[in-house]
């Protein structure tokens, strides 16, 4: 029988939601989606001093604007200590943890000894089997009693069969604080057991975390998940992602006009792939996702991939979907007349969001200002001439073709070509020399609206 496959994604709200935490977060929904099973969402907020309301409410919201639904109500680990507080009595009670009266001074003397000596800096386990009175004056941390020889191994589901030696990473590490406050292993340990984790996909920043972890879950007596981490993604330059590279907030990206999507699309294939397949919609990685397909090697982050696979979402995506992720953007084009057909002539050559509408607003209003270098470029005394009888010469046309047309006519009867007036027609409509067709711009703009741009324009070069 198929086990329940049940993920989980556990952010600490301490800032944005990193590109690097979305695309852990997409490997386990995609996971659960697969196998039918579940993808939960805990918010990791224990530490009162870093932790922000603000950046709770930005991870939400990223995952709002990026269609990654939680099954189950978001757990959130600071209404959690009570419970956490149980089970590390319940490790006291059985032996399995101890109270550790030591003293911060007597942990530096230790370290600093160990480190003399050339030894990995390591608690001694003074307090491993105490049976004294406790020094007065101290509060005292929790320590589980970790295996004092041996090996921790555990297959991953990416990178195989991982061994440690205890001696090398192991000590009777802290489980509670000496506040009482639980330390970040145990309540992973805790909350990925009671919400019935069953595979761990994240990043291999925490493989070393995970010898303390399986630590822990022997210790309670739980079931260990099936570990998956996953290598970084570098820069172009093979160095650690940063903000150098490129936008690490996922809400930077959606500023900038990248659409979910796109972003989706794009970081699933930062480490996993589908024969040469680069196009997906999440339903189709739903269908096809399986994390034993995951590279073992870092994977390269190159935005202008990411503005490709934008601009494929912006051509194909249906004009309700584009206009509502334009509504976030404050740009709306419900009411405009012929919104549809706008932004198909616009979609064609738009990589951003941004870049549609700007390219919008340009065809939608009329120019105040004219770009200088292309008008320097583009326009002489000569077009200016052939600009005006174009003017005077328009007819009203059905469509884009009857426009282009009506212009090869005009153009033959005045012995000129396409080029020596097409700029000059494009600054004196949109303000500048870059604009889908311009047949395309007539037919949305109509010929009453094209003349008076067109009049306008020429009045400015006049006063030039």
């Amino acid at each position: 029988m198929q086990k329940k496959i049940i993920t989980r994604f556990a952010p600490s709200p301490t800032g944005y939601l990193h590109i690097g935490g979305l695309r852990t977060a997409l490997y386990n929904y995609l996971y659960a989606k697969n196998r039918g099973g579940k993808f939960l969402l805990r918010i990791e907020d224990t530490d009162l001093k870093r932790n922000s309301q603000e950046a709770t409410q930005a991870i939400i919201e990223a995952f709002k604007w990026c269609g990654l639904h939680c099954d189950e109500e978001i757990v959130y680990q600071s209404k959690r200590l009570e419970l956490y507080k149980q089970y590390i009595q319940k490790l006291l009670d059985e032996k399995k943890a101890y109270y550790c009266y030591t003293s911060k001074e007597e942990l530096d003397e230790l370290r600093k000894a160990q480190e003399a000596r050339k030894e990995r800096p390591r608690y001694d386990g003074r307090y491993r089997d105490f049976k004294g009175i406790a020094p007065s004056g101290i509060e005292p941390v929790v320590r589980i009693k970790a295996p004092l020889s041996g090996e921790i191994s555990f297959n991953d589901g990416i990178k195989g069969e991982i061994k440690f030696k205890v001696a090398d990473i192991l000590d009777d590490f802290i489980i509670a604080r000496s506040d009482g406050t639980p330390t970040y292993n145990f309540t992973v340990v805790i909350d990925d057991a009671l919400m019935g984790i069953s595979d761990v996909i994240r990043g291999d920043d925490h493989l070393s975390n995970t010898p303390k972890q399986i630590v822990l879950y022997e210790a309670l007596g739980f079931e260990i998940p099936q570990f998956f981490h996953l290598a970084m993604i570098h820069g172009e330059d093979g160095k650690k992602l940063s903000k150098r590279h490129g936008a690490t907030d996922v809400m930077e990206y959606k500023a900038m006009g990248i659409l979910p999507e796109a972003l989706l699309n794009f970081l699933v294939r930062l480490g996993w792939s589908h024969n040469d397949d680069e196009i997906f919609s999440l339903a189709e990685l739903e269908k096809l996702f399986n994390p034993h397909h995951i590279s073992k090697s870092a994977s390269s982050y190159s935005f202008k991939k990411l503005e490709w696979l934008n601009a494929h979402y912006i051509k194909t995506l249906p004009f309700e979907r584009i206009n509502q992720q334009l509504k976030d953007l404050n740009f709306d084009l419900s009411a405009v007349h012929k919104a549809g057909f706008l932004l198909d002539i616009l979609r064609q050559r738009a990589k951003t969001l941004l870049e549609l509408i700007l390219g919008a607003k340009s065809i939608l209003e009329p120019p105040k200002h004219y770009d200088e270098v292309a008008v320097k470029k583009f326009v002489n005394d000569e077009n200016l001439i052939f600009l005006e009888k174009f003017a005077n010469a328009l007819k009203a046309q059905s469509n884009a073709k009857e426009f282009e047309d009506f212009t090869n006519e005009f153009l033959e009867k005045n012995g000129i070509k396409l080029k020596d007036i097409a700029q000059a027609l494009r600054i004196a409509l949109t303000g500048n020399a870059v604009s889908p067709s311009i047949f395309e711009v007539l037919e949305f703009l109509g010929i009453q609206e094209c003349k008076q741009r067109i009049q306008k324009f020429l009045e400015f070069r006049k006063k030039q």
